[in-house]
């Protein structure tokens, strides 16, 4: 007999039971380049709300430009996405509205609790179109070739294995494919203290990573209210 189960429960159960994709080849995971920066997150006991609160305020920049980072995506109706990093939703359910009933999104994060929110959300907002993955370090474990754009906010600081998690996202972006990557300057002197020995690179060195996991960048976009934040465009090559 045939049982139904509610979307956050499925959901839930999909992105804890995320694992390496059996289809898809082994990447080299390479030497951590910022050893623990994910601690927080991998902890059994993330304070989930604490981080709503935190991430989902107007104090944030991302958060008080959200409508405009959207727009400058430019997403489409039918297009597949990937929120990499998605962290409470904040952009994952409106990327699932944007790319309406025919689109998907993935809303990858390393955090379970994270991912089970997200789960929570879509339910409640009836958003059947939005599959939660609980991803590892250094694999964003999303299918291969099976996305239009990736989306990278505030996170590729957050990348330990850099090369090897560029090297899943390539994999996953269809021809043509792009990623879009906005993550917040480092300028000695400019940033602040708290910042600079958080972010453990500039514009310009993560810039070169992600050229050379096989990307070009074809554009930065401008946002009037983003000060401390630069926005990238990348294409798949």
């Amino acid at each position: 007999m045939s049982r139904t189960f509610p979307l956050a429960l499925l959901l839930a159960l999909a992105a804890a039971c995320a694992g390496p994709r059996n289809d898809l080849a082994p990447v080299e995971k390479g030497p951590s380049v910022n050893p623990g920066i994910n601690d927080n997150f991998l902890a059994p006991d993330l304070d989930v709300a604490s981080f709503v609160e935190r991430f989902e305020t107007e104090s944030r920049e991302i958060y008080a430009e959200r409508a405009a980072i959207l727009a400058q995506v430019g997403l489409r109706p039918g297009m597949e996405v990937a929120d990499i990093g998605a962290g409470t939703g904040l952009f994952t359910y409106a990327f699932a509205e944007s790319v309406g009933a025919k689109g998907k999104v993935y809303a990858v994060d390393i955090a379970q609790g994270f991912v089970e929110r997200i789960a929570a959300g879509a339910a409640e907002r009836k958003l059947a179109n939005i599959e939660g993955v609980l991803c590892a370090e250094d694999d964003a474990r999303l299918p291969k070739n099976s996305l239009d754009l990736a989306f990278v906010c505030d996170t590729y600081h957050h990348f330990e294995y850099p090369a090897a998690t560029l090297s899943t996202i390539h994999r996953a972006l269809r021809r043509g494919g792009e990623l879009v990557v906005i993550d917040f300057h480092r300028i000695e002197g400019v940033t602040s203290e708290r910042m600079l020995s958080h972010v453990r690179a500039g514009e310009e060195v993560f810039t070169r990573e992600i050229e050379a996991a096989g990307f070009e960048l074809v554009g930065k976009e401008t946002i009037p209210g983003l000060k401390e934040n630069y926005f990238l465009r990348f294409r798949r090559r």
